[in-house]
Order: structure tokens, then sequence, then C-alpha cells
């Protein structure tokens, strides 16, 4: 590979950057404004729900952005916090340090760095393949559980109340204690707010059209509805001076841009280096499937494609940046996402704009932050979080695949009951054992000859011809170290139920690898079939297979041949075994 292809592989901006126009521009720049009014209520209820404080929100949208510009893939992926990770980080960081202190923002910081860097070794290495092992079950029940989770979790700043726990239990065993101290301006604040973005969501766009607005500006007023809740909460908590009366606000939120910073309490305490590592790799994992899901299919619909490798390298940067400037963990969120792509972003410099956005947010907007209610924000986190839960996921699944359904439900009970990362881990596991399980109990088809045709199908979904000295069986699987066994006692078995077969023929079309495992179970099966008095012949090898067998021994032993194809192998086989006149 040259050096500029390597250069543009890594810095994916030199793909794009010396074409860039100014049609890009005015669309990016279009893009970047409807995000970044997005943007700014939601970095500062994720900030709330990681336990960082609200200034952190922005400065994790600002760097990440930046970063993901210059070595992202894809052309419309908005990178910042999401509801998901800010959930993690809370629960990670709980566990070792008290929520409001200065180690609890330095720990937030330090597990942001540690997972940029697990996504920078991961990219270099090119271990994409790895979210691969997180199945689609898992990620629902995982997503729809944390959905369900975060709302619960807002209930205490809805409420005004000291709700504590990080899981659904500990909350609901809490909540009926603390009822009697609900306080009721913030939960009609909080109720008002909520109503307000469901009817926005659902009704705004709609409405909009209705008196004449284009519907450009109606999709960005239904976008800005937050934004509204926003202003109009802030100055019912100035005017009426809630503040005093109870209702907890953001407070003072510091004005300017963030510098760069290092977590100075915990860098040198290498127990919670090792604490949070795993924390770390969940998260990292998460980030990277829900940013390459949301990338994918957005590219998928404007034909372009995404690199995963690249992708971890530049969101390991990008919390890499985070961590740097006073943030925590981040990843590319899908609301976000899509309506940087439905507002016409052309590139990644859309994320460039939004970052200079938030920066002149954070240089002259804070100050008016300070009556914000903090039930708002919990009414914006919970409007955006239960639109991750899918329940209907649990019928479909049901009827598709029952050992899927396992892993759904255990992923999803585990991770409301026993917290985000025990599900997780729960549902990962499952996922892997119930893939072993499952190939390690291949399907194997005793098949016979379609009539009239050289097609060979299982005798017991065809009518077919067989012979009876012939035994044909196809492996619908690799072989390998989990099912080398359960192969040689189905042939076993086989031949004990048919005294009459002299031959078998192993149909390989499905067979993709066969490991070293499974290379001394076939040879034992050749072994005593012709101990038996019966010949192994193999068919329909695939070349990269037949390659590897070729530098063992088990073809120059084996005791029939190697056919081209099934039929071929029957063919050969039939006139062999025919009496000769």
């Amino acid at each position: 590979m040259s050096i500029s292809a390597l250069a543009s592989q890594w810095l994916p901006v030199l793909r794009w950057g010396p074409n860039y126009n100014r049609e890009f521009l005015a669309a990016d720049g279009v893009a970047a404004a409807v995000v970044t009014l997005m943007l700014i209520p939601q970095s500062l209820a994720y900030a709330l729900l990681a336990g960082m404080p609200p200034q952190a929100g922005l400065y994790a949208s600002m760097a990440p952005l930046v970063l993901y510009a210059l070595f992202g893939s894809s052309s419309t992926l908005a990178v910042g916090p999401a509801a998901v990770t800010s959930l993690m980080t809370a629960a990670s960081v709980n566990v070792v340090v008290a929520q409001g202190s200065v180690s609890y923002t330095d720990a937030a910081m330090l597990l942001a760095l540690i997972s940029g860097v697990v996504m920078v070794l991961m990219g270099a290495a090119r271990l994409g393949f790895l979210a691969n092992f997180l199945s689609h079950p898992v990620i629902s029940g995982f997503v729809s559980a944390s959905g369900l989770l975060i709302a619960a979790s807002q209930l205490k700043h809805l409420l005004g109340l000291p709700l504590k726990g990080d899981t659904l239990w500990q909350l609901a065993l809490n909540l009926p204690l603390q009822l009697g101290a609900v306080h009721y301006p913030t939960l009609i604040m909080g109720l008002a707010v909520l109503a307000f973005l469901i009817l926005a969501r659902k009704r705004a766009k709609p409405l909009l059209k209705r008196m004449g607005a284009s519907a450009f500006a109606a999709d960005l007023g239904a976008k800005a509805a937050p934004v509204l809740a926003l202003l109009i909460s802030i100055g019912l908590a100035y005017g009426l001076d809630l503040a005093s009366k109870g209702m907890k606000v953001v407070g003072h939120v510091p004005q300017g841009l963030p510098g760069l910073t290092w977590p100075s309490s915990t860098g040198a305490n290498l127990q919670l280096l090792q604490t949070l590592l795993v924390p770390a790799l969940l998260i990292s994992l998460v980030g990277f499937v829900e940013s390459v899901s949301v990338g994918q299919s957005l590219a998928a619909k404007r034909r372009e494609r995404i690199d995963p490798d690249a992708e971890l390298r530049a969101l390991g940067l990008s919390n890499l940046g985070a961590g740097l400037t006073g943030g925590f963990p981040v990843t590319g969120g899908f609301s976000r996402s899509v309506v940087n792509f439905d507002a016409g972003a052309r590139t990644p410099a859309a994320g460039l704009f939004t970052a200079a956005g938030l920066a002149l947010a954070a240089l002259f907007l804070t100050p008016l932050l300070y009556h914000l209610p903090q039930a708002t924000l919990a009414a914006t986190i919970m409007v955006a979080v239960l639109s991750l839960v899918d329940l209907g996921c649990f019928g479909h699944t049901w009827r598709y695949a029952r050992s899927d359904f396992v892993a759904l439900l255990l992923t999803f009970t585990l991770t409301l009951l026993a917290g985000v990362e025990v599900g997780l881990i729960a549902g990962v596991t499952t996922s892997v054992l119930l893939l072993l399980y499952r190939s390690s109990r291949p399907h194997i088809a005793t098949v016979g000859q379609v009539p009239g045709t050289e097609h060979y199908r299982n005798v017991l979904r065809h009518r077919v011809i067989t012979q009876p000295q012939i035994l044909g069986l196809r492996v619908d699987e690799s072989l390998y170290f989990a099912n080398a066994r359960y192969l040689e006692d189905h042939i076993a078995a086989q031949v004990a139920q048919h005294p009459a077969v002299r031959h078998i023929v192993l149909q390989c079309s499905a067979v993709n690898d066969i490991d070293g495992s499974a290379l001394e179970s076939l040879q034992t099966i050749d072994q005593r079939l012709k101990d038996a008095g019966v010949k192994l012949h193999l068919s329909e090898v695939k070349g990269p297979v037949i390659d590897r067998l070729q530098r063992s021994d088990l073809l120059k032993h084996l005791s029939g041949q190697v056919f081209l194809t099934q039929h071929q192998a029957v063919q050969t086989l039939t006139l062999a075994s025919a009496p000769r006149a």
C-alpha cells in the first residue's frame, strides 16, 4: 500500500477535504445549525444522566466532533454523549467514587481515556469484527432495558426526591418510601415539559405545515422543541424564583471553552485503572456497535460505505478528546445522526460546524442556564430514551428462534435488575454459549437424488432416489473441535442402522473450514469405517478446504476417493458396486 493510500485510510479527511465546495458548505452549515439546536439541551441532559456537571455535556460534544470529522469514515455520523453510554458511565463510576465530587469527574474522564485507548488499539489491530459477538437480540434486550432503566432513574429529578438506586429493583423498593416527600412544583414542571415534548414530537411538524410553514421549517421547528422547553422553563424558574422554593436547578455553569486537562486526582491510581478497565471495554464495545449500526444504515441510503476499523480509530480518538477536555465517554448517537442526515449534511465538516456552534453556546449562553430546572433535563432524557424501548422484539424473537429469545430475555432482565454491566456480560456470554451449542450439533442430512436431476436433497423433505449400499450425508456446518465428536457419533449410528451400506459419501458443500480436531476425527472415522468394511468418500469439497487437507495425511490414507460432485460420487460407486456380467 502506498503512503498516500495509507494516509487517506487513517485520515479520511484527505479523501473528501480537497473536493469540498460551496454547495457542501451550505448544506453542512444548515445541518450543523439544526444539530446544534438539538445538542444544547441534549448534551446538558446526558451530563446529568452520567452524574457529571452540565458543562461536561457541552465539553464532550466539542472535541469529539472535531476529531471524528478528521478521522471518521461516515459523512453524517454525529459523535457525542449518548443515553446508553452515559448510563454506563454513571453505573461504572458510582461504584468507586461518590457522585458530585472532583474525583467523580476525574474518574469519568479517565473512563473516556481508557475507552479511547482501547478503541484506537482495536482499530489499529483491525479488530472491528469483535462487535459481531454482540448479537441483535442481545443489543435489543440491552438497549430496551437501558431505556427503561434510564427513564426510571430520572424519576428522582422529576419528583424532586433523593431517590437512590442503580437498578430497577432498587429504585422500585425506594420509591414508595419517599413518595410523601414529593416536591409538587418540580413534579408539575417535569410533567408539563414531558407532555410538551411528547406532543411536539408527534404533532408539531403537521401543525406547522398546516400553518403554512415549509417542510424544512416545520421539521426544524419540531426539532427545536426541546430548546423552546428549555427557554420557557428557565423563564418560569427565574420569574417565579422557584429555586428558593425548593426546585433544583442546574446552577452555575462555567463560561468559556474547555482546556486540555488530565484527571490528576485519579491518574496515578492503579487500582482505579484496573477497576475501570472492564467497564471501559464494555462501553467501547457498545459504543462501537451503536455507531457502526447507525453509520451503516445512513451510508446505505446514499450508497456509501464506512470502514469499521476506521470507525474504531475515530471513536477512540473522539473519546481521548473527550477525556482530555473534561468530558466523559461518547459515541455516535442515533437521534443526532439521523437529524444530521435529514438536515442535509454532505460531509463530516458538518461536525466541525456543530462543534463551533456548541463552542459559541459555551462562551455566551451558559449564564442563562443557571435557572434551568433539572426536571426539564430529566423530561428531555425520558422522551429521548423511551423511543429506544422495543418490546415488540420479544414476540418476533420468540416466534423465530427460541434460543435467541433466551439471550434477549436474560439480557433484558439482568440489565434491569442487576445493572448494565451484568446484563451485557450475561447477554454476550449466553450468545457465545448458544452459538457454540448450535454449531456443536450441526444439521447432518441424509441425502438422495432428486429424480431426473443431478441434485441431492434431504430424504426427509423430498422424494429422492437412494442406493442401499451408498449412504450420502451432508454436513451443514464447518467442522471444528466442538462438533467433531458429534459427527463421529452420527456416522457410527447411521452405519449401525444401515447394515447394507458399503460406501459413505460425506458431502462437504457447506463445510468452509476443517480444524485440527476435526481432521483427527475424520481420520478416526475413516479407520473405524475401514475396520467395518465401509469406505469413506468426500464430495464437493471447497478449494480452501481441499488445500488444507492436501497438507495433511488424510487424503493419502483415505479409504475412499474425493469426488467433484455428489452425483459423480454416486454414479461411480454405483457402477463399481454393480455385479459384473
